[in-house]
């Protein structure tokens, strides 16, 4: 059951006076779970970064070998005041985050150990700006892009999911969570048969898939169309990224209030902490290594897609 820590984490960060030491307040009771907040001031006002550290029994913080888990929760802010009162429906992907992170930290007080760590990350800004985008306008953030990219994206991190509301398109008409397929080092790959199990079980429904493009994959800023800002995190990492998209059968716009769907967003929580315990157990793979590697031999290495252009990376 993760409505529980959903429910916490929305009730937390719904107020304009929440930080990220308000939130990191919440794992206080948590003993062996490290919380550490940094505020980071853009052009457009400030934001509280967070990373939260559930360790495994095996994982590299005690000595161990297993593999890493990454739980993104990707966002531009979870408010927009002073122009919009209330949680935005960005917000959702700060929420999952959070949950997720409550609901590990808790299964290891009930005697549930992962065998590898975990590591959560997203941002805390209740006043963020908005900026216009087609076909609904989107949120923004205090800072940019690879700012966020530095305090999100860790090198431990062996696979990563992107938590990420995706509501303000018309490619995706489907309330609840969608999947991405796997990107990694520039390359769109195969949707993850595993994670498509995974969703299956943990929504008891069909499992859903969204489309993205090679421009999705690219740094935000290079002026190209980007479905929002999902992916993001494959630019600044090899290690392969999953973008977890909570939707709606409508389109809402990510500045838009009274949005947030406390059910879609325990599908994404559920989903990601099954997720963490088969990847950090090894029943849970991302892609093929057989595949990538044949796809590499054949067509070269993509990792340009993964900087702002040829003339970028010239420089």
């Amino acid at each position: 059951m993760v409505l529980k820590q959903t429910l916490l984490a929305l009730e937390t960060l719904d107020s304009a006076y929440v930080t990220g030491e308000i939130v990191k307040e919440l794992f206080s009771k948590f003993s062996n779970v490290d919380v550490t907040v940094t505020t980071v001031t853009g052009e457009k006002g400030s934001t509280d970064f967070i990373k939260i550290l559930v360790p495994g029994t095996n994982g590299k913080t005690n000595g161990g070998t297993v593999p890493t888990f990454g739980i993104i929760g990707r966002l531009g802010g979870i408010g927009a005041r002073p122009s919009r009162i209330g949680l935005v429906s960005d917000a959702d992907g700060a929420i999952a985050a959070i949950a997720s992170a409550l609901k590990l930290a808790d299964m290891q007080v009930k005697g549930d150990h992962l065998q590898g760590d975990v590591i959560i990350t997203t941002h805390i800004c209740p006043d963020a700006p908005t900026r216009p985008h087609e076909p609904v306008d989107f949120m923004d953030s205090p800072v940019d892009i690879l700012t966020m990219n530095k305090h999100e994206v860790t090198s431990e991190m062996d696979a990563i999911l992107s938590i990420d509301t995706t509501k303000g398109n018309r490619v995706i008409n489907h309330k609840g969570i969608a999947i991405s397929p796997t990107v990694k080092e520039g390359y769109i790959l195969r949707v993850s048969e595993d994670l498509l199990r995974i969703m299956e079980m943990t929504t008891g429904q069909f499992a859903v898939t969204f489309p993205i493009t090679v421009q999705d994959i690219t740094p935000y800023g290079n002026g190209l169309y980007h479905i929002n800002s999902i992916l993001q995190p494959a630019v600044a990492t090899d290690a392969p990224v999953v973008g977890v998209a909570i939707t709606a059968q409508s389109v809402v716009p990510g500045c838009g209030t009274g949005a947030s769907h406390e059910t879609d967003i325990a599908d994404a929580v559920r989903f990601a902490v099954e997720t963490a315990k088969e990847a950090t157990n090894g029943t849970c793979q991302f892609y093929s290594d057989a595949e990538f590697s044949q796809i590499t031999e054949l067509y070269g290495s993509m990792k340009k897609l993964q900087t702002m252009g040829e003339k970028a990376s010239q420089q």
